[in-house]
């Protein structure tokens, strides 16, 4: 089995839980989008990368133990340091 498939133990797992109702307060209590990361809203920016320069990215991500928006956030700023 691969390791993105639902087995039918998941399905009837969360059939079960439906069944048994949900508490709908503490749903709509949830915040809603992404943490801010500071006082001001942030701008999502797109940027075309070639394959390579994913994989480069990637693999300092890792080395670092950061997310790739992270490494990007890291690298701007040592660029405009």
């Amino acid at each position: 089995m691969r390791e993105d498939e639902v087995t039918e133990d998941q399905i009837q797992q969360w059939a079960d839980e439906a069944e048994a109702g949900y508490d709908v307060d503490a749903l709509k209590r949830r915040g809603r989008g992404r943490p801010g990361r500071g006082a001001e809203p942030m701008q999502v920016v797109a940027v075309r990368l070639t394959a390579q320069e994913i994989a480069a990215l990637d693999s300092f991500a890792e080395r670092e133990h950061l997310t790739r928006s992270e490494a990007i956030r890291r690298a701007l700023a040592g660029f405009a340091a």
